[in-house]
């Protein structure tokens, strides 16, 4: 039977770069999913920093079913249902008090709970947590303290995000730890705002074809 770490699993090797976008408009939000979907990257990350967040997912959710859609900085138990019902596929959280991760436990989605040191990692793996969301991570010791951590946390897989760019990824990426990264870069505000989706386009080409040069 599978489970939902095993989704997570499967989710997170989909794509070397899980875009992490904060959304004003939610009408822009399938264009920016057609147009990530197209340049190969399936896995979307819509941030909960704006009260179009919801919307964006849900809306996502529906037109383009083939994306699979995180819900990202959750913060509060409260949230959990908002996402679920709103058609997120599983859940990101920034870092992860003990009381939301026991909360998240019981989620009807997958979860990959944020952390930024061993010990953090070591009690989220004690609540069955495998999967788990390395942030910040350039801050927290970057490429370095993942090659570090594969020895005395063999069973646990991290996807890196936090001051990573197109250059800096593939350092992360050869890890056997990190089946991917999150990044911000792929989806600048600008290019959102501004309705360039071509541009988004081309960044996600970018991204996706890291796999390769890793």
């Amino acid at each position: 039977m599978k489970t939902k770490t095993d989704t997570l699993r499967a989710y997170a090797r989909l794509a070397p770069v899980i875009p992490v976008v904060t959304i004003d408009d939610a009408r822009a939000s399938i264009d920016l999913a057609h147009a990530l979907l197209g340049a190969g990257l399936s896995v979307i990350e819509i941030t909960l920093r704006t009260p179009q967040a919801l919307d964006a997912i849900s809306a996502i959710a529906k037109a383009v079913p083939d994306a699979v859609i995180a819900a990202g900085t959750v913060l509060h138990e409260s949230q959990i249902r908002e996402v679920v019902d709103a058609g997120a596929k599983f859940i990101v959280t920034p870092g992860t008090p003990v009381r939301l991760a026991e909360h998240l436990r019981e989620a009807a989605i997958p979860v990959m709970p944020g952390c930024a040191t061993v010990s953090e990692a070591m009690t989220l793996a004690s609540l069955g947590f495998e999967v788990l969301k390395f942030f910040p991570a350039a801050a927290s010791g970057g490429a370095a303290w993942l090659k570090s951590v594969q020895g005395p946390l063999p069973k646990l897989s991290f996807c890196p995000t936090g001051g990573i760019d197109l250059a800096s990824a593939p350092s992360y990426l050869s890890l056997a730890n990190v089946p991917c990264v999150g990044g911000t870069w792929i989806a600048p505000q600008e290019a959102l705002k501004n309705g360039d989706f071509a541009r988004i386009g081309r960044l996600a080409a970018e991204a996706s074809a890291l796999r390769k040069a890793a």
